[in-house]
């Protein structure tokens, strides 16, 4: 359904009265955008959610705006290499990051030199999807809760637990799972939430802290059973799966989320265009019901709201990273 492809419309010059009001309004500050094909770059392997989410996002573009839209999923380091192609690219806004947490709240604390700085370097548009994580084993794991399966952790051998690599959210969620229950929880990165999903049901791996639109479908297939979501409240999309917060440490948060943005060398009237693009596009009915299904909530927003999520998630990952000493070198 998400299938990578690339979306051809009209030429560059037919692109601005094909854009709704609104857009083209923004437009006429910045007459030359948009005057060629957006690339939407993606940090991790097709198949997994934030692959999910962009494609989403470049339908609903197509349909709605006329754009020319191309996913470029560019997997490894965490997303790193996918945020320093959108950095080496011309700052002309026509080349948009789908940024982790990871890519801007980890990346660079966890690295000697990360390449860049999210804080100088990058600039947010919006906010586009939060989402819990899933705890999630394979069926021959006897554990059928999470109380169970930390016992199974504390044995001499541990846990492990697989995650769509080092930094990322799932990998912040067991970090943080293990420094509140002790146990002994051993992290497997992988290239990405599908390789990752890929080996769990090889059983390659015994247990993955997986994205969720990684894991729905598979859930409900009954080919991995889901033990805890890592949110502080439960998820829309299976709203029997508790929470690792009510199920013996209270407080415990650690969702997953996506903000579109872009180099801080991109002119703000470029931003604000994008912004009203994207924000009209993510509210498109169609398009929160598709997250909807794969168990996400729709976010959108100004830019400020952007950047101050950001900024209040930084400060909160960077002390554990230091206290959990993950590095990506």
């Amino acid at each position: 359904m998400y299938r990578r492809s690339l979306i051809r419309t009209a030429a560059a010059g037919l692109l601005l009265p094909l854009l709704p009001a609104a857009a083209r309004a923004q437009s006429l500050s910045s007459p030359s955008f948009p005057s060629k094909q957006l690339r939407v770059l993606v940090g991790f392997a097709p198949g997994g959610g934030g692959d999910i989410v962009a494609r989403v996002l470049a339908q609903e573009l197509t349909k709605s705006a006329g754009l020319s839209v191309l996913v470029d999923n560019k997997p490894g380091a965490g997303g790193n290499i996918a945020t320093r192609e959108m950095l080496r690219a011309p700052p002309d806004g026509h080349t948009v990051l789908l940024a982790t947490l990871g890519m801007l709240t980890v990346n660079p604390y966890a690295m000697k030199d990360a390449g860049y700085d999210p804080r100088t370097d990058i600039a947010p548009i919006c906010l586009a999807v939060d989402f819990s994580n899933v705890l999630v084993v394979h069926p021959s794991v006897p554990a059928r809760t999470l109380a169970a399966y930390l016992d199974l952790a504390r044995r001499p051998e541990g846990m492990d637990y697989g995650t769509a690599g080092v930094g990322s959210a799932g990998h912040l969620a067991g970090e943080l799972l293990k420094a509140r229950s002790g146990a002994r929880l051993n992290h497997v990165p992988f290239r990405g939430g599908a390789p990752a999903m890929n080996d769990l049901l090889a059983w390659h791996i015994p247990s993955l802290i997986a994205s969720a639109p990684t894991a729905t479908g598979f859930m409900r297939e009954g080919r991995i059973r889901a033990l805890a979501v890592t949110g502080a409240k439960r998820s829309p999309f299976d709203p029997e799966i508790p929470t690792i917060a009510e199920l013996g440490f209270p407080g415990y948060a650690a969702t997953n989320w996506y903000a579109a943005v872009v180099s801080s060398k991109v002119p703000p009237d470029v931003i604000a265009t994008l912004n009203t693009l994207l924000t009209r596009a993510l509210n498109a009915p169609e398009v929160r019901a598709a997250y909807a299904q794969q168990g996400m909530e729709t976010l959108g927003g100004t830019t400020a709201a952007a950047a101050a999520h950001i900024a209040r998630e930084t400060e909160i990952w960077k002390k554990l990273i230091a206290d959990a000493d993950i590095r990506l070198d």
